[in-house]
């Protein structure tokens, strides 16, 4: 690429300008006018300055090379992070991430030609090209530690894992018994049927229950038996009277007897009975789990927490580019020379991608750039001459048509001058003519 063609061939007769007579520079062509075309670079000017065709061609090249290096480190990103993808479409956006690059650091860098370009907007060319630098970096970097990255994933994966299998185990005891009140165990409470504390709960509530209804059933069969006593007393032998040629039990008898028969059937103490039966039945059933519980609870709640434990496993992530940060993070932190090398590859891959605005930061204007930044001044003061040709030409074209259409006008005024006084004639001519008819119909009329 650094052999390009001379200005002219040695022992040729130089290119002469046909209408001036003085020798043209003769067109470049070879591989590197294609690379100087992706920065801009005008062959038929830089042949007035064929001393910068090498600097340019390299120029051109790094700009190819960081272009060549986004699109890696986009595939290199899409195969880590989505390795579901096909190769088609991995390669496809790194085609497209590469015309994205190329695009960009072609008009960065061919923006920066000419004499008048300014540091500070070369400084906000190389803050671009940093900013692309990493983000072209980081994925490359994840490739370089990549056994390290997976490592530090692996290692902290199974940290994670075990410290949620220890906190499962601490916040649920094998008696079952409530750690809702532990620090930290409120997310780690599992639910497990037939946990003995479970079955104590129950066993427990029954028994309130039992006592609750107990005292309830004792209090109704204290009413009744005293209404029943009333009964007995009032509907005895001694009470009877006659009625009918036979003895009967008075009214007041009666309404005992209907007190008592109301008020089993309204306080439901057959109900009650009923539920409290059932409750010594579910008191004996649950006595009977809890002593089967111990045994048949800690298998259930090994497997529950085994279940979680390999739930929290699969749910970690190791691909993602968050993840593999973290990672890279922990693996420089963790190590001087890991972060030493980390800085420097950074460094490295970023300056990589800066190097076209940079070497023209460094480099300053070169010969192409002034002789362009004279053609642009010279550009500049053709058009400003031309605008001033145009200018008089047009203030020209103005005064001749300002002159055409003011001697226009006065021709119309003549013809409308004109026009008036013939009019006016022969009005005149007219009113003469009909006076005349007058005077000669007045004189025959005073003839006759």
């Amino acid at each position: 690429m650094a052999t390009e063609t001379p200005l002219r061939s040695v022992g040729s007769a130089p290119l002469d300008d046909p209408g001036t007579g003085r020798p043209v520079p003769a067109p470049s062509d070879g591989p590197g006018t294609r690379l100087r075309r992706l920065i801009g670079v005008d062959e038929a000017l830089l042949s007035w300055v064929p001393e910068e065709r090498t600097r340019y061609t390299w120029y051109g090249a790094l700009v190819l090379n960081t272009a060549l290096l986004g699109a890696l480190s986009m595939s290199l990103a899409l195969g880590t992070f989505r390795s579901d993808l096909p190769l088609a479409a991995v390669l496809g956006a790194a085609a497209v991430w590469f015309w994205v690059v190329l695009a960009m650091d072609s008009w960065l860098v061919s923006s920066t030609h000419g004499t008048a370009v300014r540091k500070w907007s070369l400084t906000l060319r190389l803050f671009l090209s940093v900013l692309l630098g990493l983000f072209i970096a980081e994925p490359i970097l994840f490739q370089i530690f990549d056994k390290e990255i997976r490592q530090e994933i692996s290692v902290g994966n199974a940290q994670k894992v075990a410290d949620y299998r220890g906190m499962l185990v601490a916040c649920n005891p094998a008696d079952g018994a409530s750690t809702a009140d532990r620090p930290g165990c409120g997310r780690h409470q599992l639910k497990v049927a037939g946990s003995p504390a479970e079955l104590a709960a129950q066993i427990e509530s029954n028994e309130t229950r039992m006592t609750t209804l107990q005292a309830q059933v004792t209090r109704i069969n204290e009413a009744l038996d005293g209404k029943m006593a009333t009964e007995q007393r009032e509907c005895g032998p001694d009470r009877w009277i006659r009625r009918g040629g036979g003895w009967d039990v008075t009214i007041t008898c009666e309404r005992a007897r209907k007190d008592s028969s109301s008020y089993r059937t309204t306080s439901k103490i057959d109900t009650y009975e009923k539920q409290l039966a059932g409750m010594r039945d579910k008191a004996q059933t649950l006595e009977a789990k809890r002593n089967r519980a111990s045994d048949a609870y800690q298998p259930l709640l090994q497997k529950t927490i085994d279940d979680k434990t390999r739930e929290r496993a699969a749910g970690l992530d190791s691909q993602g580019i968050l993840t593999r940060a973290h990672a890279l993070h922990t693996v420089a932190g963790s190590d001087g020379f890991a972060l030493f090398i980390t800085v420097v590859l950074h460094l490295l891959l970023v300056s990589l991608d800066a190097l076209p605005v940079l070497a023209k930061f460094m480099s300053g204007a070169t010969m192409y750039d002034r002789v362009l930044g004279a053609r642009f001044d010279a550009s500049r003061r053709l058009y400003t001459e031309e605008l001033q040709v145009e200018q008089a030409c047009v203030r020209m074209e103005h005064d001749v048509r300002r002159h055409r259409v003011e001697q226009d006008t006065a021709e119309r005024k003549r013809r409308t001058e004109h026009a008036h006084q013939r009019a006016q004639a022969e009005r005149a001519a007219r009113e003469r003519t009909e006076l005349e008819e007058r005077m000669e119909r007045i004189m025959r009329a005073r003839r006759v």
